[in-house]
């Protein structure tokens, strides 16, 4: 199989979809990798380490797109890659499209077989290839709440660790999956003052065995959110529904309420974010303010450290990538439920259900389109 590995476009991305590492590894068994000139560069990773791995290096994304069986890449494709996808063409990479109607019906108008990373599953149900970026994510939406709420940053002016004497950051996290665990683990690593809410009474129960009074666990209830959130210095927006729009659980007469130059990290802001003033940014211009509240939502939050995030990821998106170019989509898609459940678009047709609800689109089974 041809594999193309064009450069990110995406506003501030240096992740890239494949490493050198990677490219070896296809290479020696058959496969021809193209990777755009520069993909990698800015993380490290040289054009000429891809071409001792056994790369062909391209000029030009269009060249790419135009000669590849398969494009790898990291971030939902842009209005400009949407448009060089064709039908014969296997995308596989982030995708996101609950919040983004456009990105979808492009999708749906090339043809193109398109697999998110976001929804591809394991056998206890987990998520492997969005669970190492909601990692990083994590971790880092306490670094970027921490470095907000310095004044000279717009926010209130609190370290998150307080001093002897001074309380430290009150942090409320809503959702206790993967990035709001990561977020934990950093915010009680600082010292700060945690409160956690989910649904998943269990996982509450093991957050409580871990980190005993040093946390306080809330199962989520629309009344103590909004108290907990009145009395917060950082909320962090962490609740995903696995391909669907996220829930607005903090809504804007809530933030009304907020301390002036609190902080709100959105890391839902992916799927559309869970804080209904949020609103997409990026890294070159990461906040915004309502109503006195700070407000960081920046979509891919990951590109920031976008070396640790390439070897993260591509870790776990390899093993698919190679299941892939061994099998051929179809026989891929149909012995490995999995990473079936990762099918977004295929030939022209919607079959993520999530995406169809959130967009009020009709959408049809997986199973139903690969049948022989």
């Amino acid at each position: 199989m041809i594999i193309g590995v064009p450069q990110e476009v995406k506003n501030n991305e240096f992740r890239v979809g494949l490493t050198p590492g990677n490219v070896s590894g296809l290479c020696k068994q058959g496969h021809t990798v193209l990777v755009q000139r520069g993909a990698g560069a800015q993380i490290g990773l040289t054009d000429d380490s891809y071409r001792v791995a056994g790369a062909a290096l391209i000029d030009s994304a269009a060249e790419v797109f135009h000669k590849a069986e398969m494009i790898v890449k990291v971030k939902e494709p842009q209005a400009q890659e949407c448009a060089m996808l064709r039908e014969d063409q296997i995308l596989f990479t982030y995708l996101h499209l609950a919040p983004d109607p456009k990105q979808t019906r492009a999708l749906i108008d090339s043809g193109a077989t398109c697999i998110a990373y976001e929804t591809v599953t394991a056998l206890n149900g987990a998520l492997p290839l969005l669970a190492p970026m909601s990692e990083v994510a994590g971790r880092m939406s306490i670094q970027a709440a921490a470095a907000h709420l310095e004044k000279t940053n717009g926010g209130l002016g609190v370290l998150m660790a307080g001093v002897p004497g001074v309380s430290p950051a009150k942090i409320v996290i809503l959702g206790g999956g993967v990035v709001g665990r990561n977020a934990l683990q950093i915010a009680v690593g600082m010292g700060a003052d945690v409160c956690i809410f989910d649904r998943d009474i269990e996982r509450l129960r093991q957050i409580d065995i871990l980190y005993g009074n040093r946390v306080r666990t809330f199962y989520s209830d629309n009344l103590l959110i909004e108290q907990e959130v009145y009395e917060a210095d950082v909320v962090i927006g962490a609740v995903l529904l696995p391909g669907g729009a996220a829930p607005k659980l903090v809504t804007h007469e809530m933030v009304k309420k907020m301390k002036l130059g609190s902080v709100v990290v959105d890391v839902a802001i992916d799927q559309g974010g869970c804080f209904e003033t949020s609103k997409p940014t990026t890294h070159a211009d990461p906040t915004f303010l309502v109503d006195g509240v700070l407000h960081y939502c920046v979509a891919n939050m990951p590109g920031a450290v976008a070396r640790t995030s390439t070897f993260a990821l591509t870790n776990a998106t390899y093993p698919f990538v190679e299941a892939l170019a061994n099998r051929g989509v179809m026989k891929a898609l149909s012995i490995d439920h999995h990473l079936r459940n990762g099918l977004s678009v295929h030939k022209g047709v919607l079959t993520s259900q999530p995406v169809a609800k959130a967009q009020g689109l009709e959408f049809s089974l997986a199973e139903d389109l690969l049948m022989p």
